[in-house]
């Protein structure tokens, strides 16, 4: 039994859609997360910035002794994943791997359609991990880059959001499954389904992340035995309407803690 916490990292309010599945998927781990809100948002900046913004939140976290980091962030996972992997000795996770993983089980994906933010659609990580572990799929990727930042002020069901998103996924159309490739963009899956309707899965990378943590955590024997479930979150600046949407989505009143990075 390990009862150190989950390490979670995001530029902002999204990685808490996948707070909210690993606190339901595993009710007994205790969990640390940092939003970098002072920076966000991370989608318009060099990879050489996100490599270094992904290395200063995973310093941060390994100083609050964490058993594995979660990156909850498309374009960190995009740009900065293989390269944290190779500098620190812990288990790091991505959005993109447990997602694949999920799609290569599903016989019935044979069309896929990916939206992210510009950096993460520029360095073409999920169509290249979807086709090097999948074979005769075919992926439509999708730039959005004004829906994290509409996330972050709360517009994730209002006229702007269902306009912005209709004009959005225009382009995409007869997929079998979307995947929500930023973990901001969870917050407008209602209005997404609204846009594609019943026929296309709309796949939550925090679903996923949470399934593939599980596995790993069961695996490395490290699971947390006792039913805890303590987290803390840290901001890195607290001026934001980062409590306001995170309360809504989990359902709880938060402690906001500064985080000095």
């Amino acid at each position: 039994m390990d009862k150190r916490p989950i390490g979670m990292f995001d530029s902002g309010v999204g990685g808490m859609t996948v707070l909210k599945e690993i606190k339901n998927k595993l009710p007994n781990e205790n969990i640390v997360y940092l939003g970098d809100t002072k920076r966000f948002p991370y989608g318009s900046k060099s990879k050489e910035t996100i490599i270094e913004l992904t290395k200063k939140g995973i310093e941060f976290l390994l100083k609050k002794n964490v058993k594995i980091i979660i990156i909850a962030c498309g374009t960190a996972t995009s740009q900065a994943l293989d390269v944290v992997r190779k500098i620190y000795n812990i288990p790091i996770i991505g959005i993109i791997e447990p997602t694949v993983e999920y799609i290569y089980n599903k016989q019935n994906i044979k069309r896929i359609g990916v939206i992210a933010t510009n950096g993460t659609i520029r360095s073409n990580g999920w169509e290249k991990s979807i086709k090097e572990k999948i074979n005769n799929i075919f992926v439509t990727n999708k730039a959005c880059p004004l829906l994290a930042p509409m996330a972050e002020e709360g517009w994730t069901n209002n006229e702007i959001a269902k306009l912005a998103i209709s004009k959005y996924l225009e382009d995409i159309n007869n997929v079998d499954a979307l995947i929500l490739g930023c973990t901001h963009y969870p917050l407008f899956e209602g209005v997404i389904k609204q846009v594609l309707g019943d026929k296309t899965e709309i796949i939550n990378t925090g679903k996923t992340i949470a399934e593939f943590t599980k596995k790993l955590l069961k695996d490395k024997n490290i699971e947390n035995k006792e039913l805890n479930n303590d987290y803390k979150i840290y901001l890195t600046d607290i001026e934001c309407n980062f409590v306001n949407i995170a309360k809504e989505l989990i359902k709880e009143d938060l402690i906001i803690n500064k985080a000095e990075i």
